[in-house]
């Protein structure tokens, strides 16, 4: 995707852009709105297919009945809004409608996270990852760059099952190098054989730097995209506890179920060893620029390489 030799693109840009080419390719995408439209990029496929596009107002639990209902009769449904009214709000509606019906209806909640900034702690959504992968037959991907969400919206709308796709407000860095993207499947960033760190969303490109100051320590990193956490790529992380002998999980969103648990869920049962999660422990969010209220949530490549460096001391 060529993005206008933008540096910095955020990840429901990403999203709006695959929703474009997916209405171009494929006659059955629909996409519904809760009120939200520009904010969640969906105002271009709008603008450009307007017989396809629903706006459902203030009414996330309409909007994903209505996008099972089309789902069964042959559509392929991105239901949009932000992260917090989708997981949280419809959360029943996604629950039988959607998740026990097993059908093809793709949710797209944006603003996850602290990085939303001054917005605050009711959009701030930070148990998105809990909420949703819990459910039977769901899959739930937390891409880390507007390529990554791109990719991800297209291998969606393929996909016999409902997917949850968690973006986010803030432009991002792009990766480089990105050794590729695939619903499922982790993507080693950096290689390293003294620990792994594992990471998603926003939070890869803080990991990387991390591993950069740990290699001046002589302490060698790897660091892990795992931007699907369920299903989760059990053998690449497997191997890397195997190989390294210590995981830090770092998340922005809550450690209380979300992908540090899905980590230690695989690694108690198949490989046990030391780990660390890094996450928000039982706090809501806070108003703030990002920058800050990563350093507030202790969420900063500083505090990723002191739990690093802890980490090693207990292996």
């Amino acid at each position: 995707m060529d993005w206008g030799g933008k540096d910095k693109v955020s990840t429901r840009d990403g999203f709006g852009k695959a929703l474009l080419e997916l209405g171009e390719t494929n006659k059955d995408v629909v996409v519904l709105s809760a009120d939200l439209t520009e904010s969640v990029r969906a105002h271009w496929f709008k603008e450009k297919f307007p017989e396809r596009f629903i706006s459902h107002g203030v009414a996330e639990q309409d909007m994903i009945g209505a996008a099972a209902g089309m789902a069964l009769s042959g559509k392929v449904p991105f239901a949009c809004t932000f992260g917090a009214f989708a997981s949280g709000r419809a959360w029943d509606q996604v629950r039988i409608s959607v998740a026990y019906m097993d059908l093809n209806v793709n949710i797209a909640g944006t603003h996850g996270g602290i990085s939303v900034g001054a917005d605050g702690a009711t959009h701030q959504s930070l148990e998105e990852v809990t909420l949703m992968r819990v459910l039977p037959n769901m899959t739930v991907v937390v891409p880390g760059d507007a390529e990554e969400a791109f990719l991800a919206t297209k291998q969606a709308a393929e996909m016999p099952h409902p997917v949850y796709l968690r973006l986010g407000r803030e432009a991002a860095p792009m990766f480089k190098n990105n050794p590729g993207f695939t619903i499922g499947k982790a993507s080693v960033m950096v290689p390293g054989d003294d620990l792994t760190i594992v990471v998603c969303g926003h939070m890869v490109l803080k990991a990387m730097a991390a591993a950069e100051e740990l290699a001046k320590k002589n302490i060698s990193a790897r660091v892990i995209n795992l931007h699907t956490p369920k299903p989760i790529d059990k053998e690449t992380l497997i191997k890397a506890a195997t190989e390294t002998g210590a995981v830090l999980t770092v998340e922005e969103h809550a450690v209380a179920g979300g992908m540090g648990s899905a980590v230690a869920e695989v690694l108690v049962e198949n490989r046990p060893v030391p780990m660390k999660l890094m996450g928000m422990k039982g706090k809501f969010g806070v108003s703030g620029e990002p920058d800050k209220l990563y350093e507030f949530f202790h969420l900063t490549e500083r505090y990723i390489v002191e739990e690093a460096e802890k980490l090693i001391a207990r292996k």
